[in-house]
């Protein structure tokens, strides 16, 4: 092991667990294994550039993958921050059209790309795979249209709560501690606000005694009034 990274990686079981593919025979796991590619990023280098074709899809293995594109203002607007076993151009790789954003690491990284060769002939073969990629595919729209509706129709204050909540581990109403999975900067952009909105609201917050803290450590002394605070 390297800094907590498996030296070798096994590219047939980090397939094998992916939601697409839980219903995909070994033996089939192995050929979209053979076919994969790994690309390793430094924090920072661009795995691919909005407008670039899309070849395939990608699984990200150890680190954190930025998906983002620039707002008319000049800066960037996130779409998504991606850890390890998440999967991500799926939907644009079978529209054979280019990508609509660029996927760049936010921390060193290491991502599988899965060639669209492969998965348009397993989609051939077998059907039961085809369904399983179109309830993924489900999944994943479901939440982007689930994510418009609460920066459509939620207070600032209400979608940092969410998203806070979304990072808890239970369900429970103790107290819990969360690290924040990325920087605050990112955080912000991917719930529709500037930073100083973000860092104003981590104060309110903090001033309620809602929450406490320090950098990206994050204490909830209660959940459940958390759960129930309404802005």
């Amino acid at each position: 092991m390297a800094n907590g990274r498996p030296a070798q990686v096994d590219i047939a079981s980090i397939i094998s667990r992916l939601p697409l593919f839980l219903e995909v025979s070994p033996a089939q796991v192995q050929q979209i294994a053979a076919d994969s590619r790994q690309k390793r990023l430094a924090k920072g280098e661009m795995l691919f550039q909005k407008g670039d074709p899309a070849r395939g899809f990608f699984v990200v293995v150890w680190g954190q993958i930025k998906l983002a594109f620039p707002s008319s203002q000049g800066n960037e607007k996130v779409v998504q921050v991606l850890g390890p076993r998440q999967s991500f151009g799926e939907a644009v790789m079978f529209m054979d059209r280019p990508y609509p954003v660029y996927a760049e690491a936010v921390t060193d990284a290491l991502v599988l790309q899965i060639p669209r060769k492969s998965v348009i002939e397993l989609l051939e073969r077998d059907t039961t795979f085809a369904l399983a990629m179109l309830a993924g595919l489900s999944i994943r729209l479901h939440s982007l249209v689930h994510d418009v509706e609460s920066y459509s129709l939620r207070s600032s204050a209400q979608r940092v709560i969410g998203y806070l909540l979304q990072q808890c581990p239970h369900e429970g109403t103790d107290s819990v501690e969360i690290a924040l999975p990325t920087s605050k900067q990112l955080i912000a952009s991917l719930l529709n606000l500037t930073p100083e909105t973000l860092s104003r609201i981590f104060h309110d917050l903090c001033d309620t005694g809602l929450i406490e803290v320090h950098g990206r450590q994050i204490k909830i002394p209660d959940m459940r009034k958390l759960r129930e605070v309404d802005f």
